[in-house]
């Protein structure tokens, strides 16, 4: 009996032993099988996931081994094997600034700045010849003996050869002194023409013309690259040097106002615009050129007189020597078609009013205290006034004195159809051209930069040409 019990307990006893074994097969070698108590899966072997919902705890091989990747098919949605691994986020929630790609290299001249890196007009003006000083560029001069002198004594009259057909006519003026404005006593006279004060000018040559529209418009409309990209003529170092500077935006009507171009002087130009011409001819002809000063501009005029006009002080005679609104039939005329004054230069009274390089100032000759002033000069610092002289076709005999000074005003930009304004053209100034110096003594950068484009000045033209990307 007992022996029967016996193995009866031993038969159920073999039973569960096989069943809890069978089950432990199948929980326990079934890969990714929940398992409690799992132990080490080995080397090579992905350790079992808990019946929970824990990380699996990855262990590491043993050393010298290497753990091999698993077999398992990856999950849809998770970095794998077929679906890019996506960058992790900061932990703060930050984003990282992306990385900045290195700036493009800008072509001297090409475009405007950009606002967020908008240099500082000294900055822009070591980059492009236009905005720097020309002296610190100018080619050689080109071969012209006539217009080569050691000192005051050996300047002679000379010309410069702009074009096939262009040329300029210089005329040499000798240094001195005279008296800048006019008398107490001059009929007609303004309050701004004094006191009179004692000025010492400086040698330099002065265009015997007006500048004309064949001489402004080989820089002005570009026709001196164009006519030699035509005939495909090989660019000379002046060329290259004079085709490296800015030239104007183009005109928005006809600046001759129907009155006639060929042998007629320039006209609607800015001073800004005057001032870049000369940097042009600069370049041109090797040769520094620049607009007159003021007192320049006077001693001139004067050519060692001290009458109201350079003939005397009778106006009847001013007919002879120049266009006004008494003989201009509401026109200007081709230059050099009166006489001119005891010095040898044509329309220094009437046909158009002349571009000074200083700003204007009603007490100006009170600013320079009545003693002896030697080469004075107001450095432009706003857009208005200018100084412009001479008078004009439209002006009456007492504006065409030599002491009479003309402001420029907002008035002559009344028409310009631009936002902003333009920097190159005054629209409604018909009345107002320029006319060239050349000093003997070349000068130091530090002196040219008071002549030529002014902080002010290169602060505006950068603004424009900003305004104006993209537009023609």
């Amino acid at each position: 009996m007992n022996s029967v019990l016996y193995r009866g307990c031993l038969s159920q006893c073999l039973m569960g032993f096989l069943a809890i074994l069978s089950l432990a097969v199948l929980l326990g070698c079934r890969p990714g099988a929940a398992t409690s108590g799992t132990k080490d899966a080995g080397p090579g072997k992905r350790p079992a996931a808990t019946s929970t919902k824990e990380a699996p705890v990855k262990e590491l091989p043993p050393a010298g081994k290497t753990e091999e990747a698993s077999p398992e098919v990856p999950v849809k949605g998770l970095p794998g094997v077929d679906t890019p691994v996506q960058a992790m986020p900061d932990p703060q929630g930050a984003k990282k600034p992306a990385a900045k790609e290195a700036p493009a290299a800008k072509k001297i001249g090409s475009e405007a700045p950009a606002a967020s890196e908008k240099p500082a007009p000294s900055a822009a003006a070591a980059l492009e010849p236009s905005l720097d000083v020309a002296v610190k560029w100018l080619p050689k001069p080109a071969e012209n003996p006539a217009a080569e002198a050691k000192n005051q004594a050996g300047m002679k009259p000379y010309s410069e050869k702009l074009d096939a057909d262009v040329k300029l006519d210089l005329a040499p003026i000798h240094g001195g002194t005279f008296k800048m404005g006019s008398p107490a006593g001059e009929k007609d006279r303004n309050a701004d023409e004094g006191p009179q004060v004692e000025v010492k000018v400086q040698p330099f040559w002065m265009g015997k013309y007006e500048i004309t529209w064949s001489q402004y418009e080989l820089w002005g409309m570009g026709l001196d690259k164009q006519r030699r990209g035509a005939k495909q003529v090989t660019p000379t170092s002046w060329d290259k040097a004079a085709d490296a500077l800015a030239i104007p935006t183009k005109p928005y009507s006809d600046m001759t106002s129907g009155m006639g171009k060929e042998g007629y002087p320039a006209i609607c130009m800015t001073q800004f615009a005057a001032k870049m011409y000369c940097k042009w001819l600069s370049a041109k002809t090797g040769h520094y050129y620049r607009l007159p000063t003021e007192a320049e501009w006077e001693y001139a005029c004067r050519a060692g007189t001290t009458g109201a006009y350079s003939f005397g002080d009778n106006p009847e005679k001013l007919g002879d020597y120049a266009w006004s609104t008494d003989n201009s039939n509401e026109k200007y005329h081709k230059v050099g078609k009166k006489k001119p004054n005891p010095w040898g230069l044509y329309d220094m009274h009437g046909n158009v009013a002349e571009w000074c390089v200083d700003q204007y100032s009603a007490d100006r000759y009170k600013q320079l205290g009545g003693k002896l002033v030697e080469n004075p000069l107001a450095i432009v610092t706003k857009a208005y006034p200018q100084v412009a002289r001479g008078g004009a076709w439209t002006d009456e005999a007492p504006l065409l004195r030599s002491a009479a000074r003309r402001a420029s005003s907002k008035d002559w930009k009344a028409q310009d159809p631009q936002i902003p304004k333009s920097v190159w053209y005054h629209t409604d100034a018909q009345f107002v051209g320029f006319r060239v110096v050349r000093p003997l003594r070349v000068p130091s950068p530090e002196e040219a930069a008071r002549y030529e484009i002014t902080e002010y000045e290169k602060r505006e033209f950068l603004d424009y040409r900003k305004a104006q990307a993209g537009k023609q």
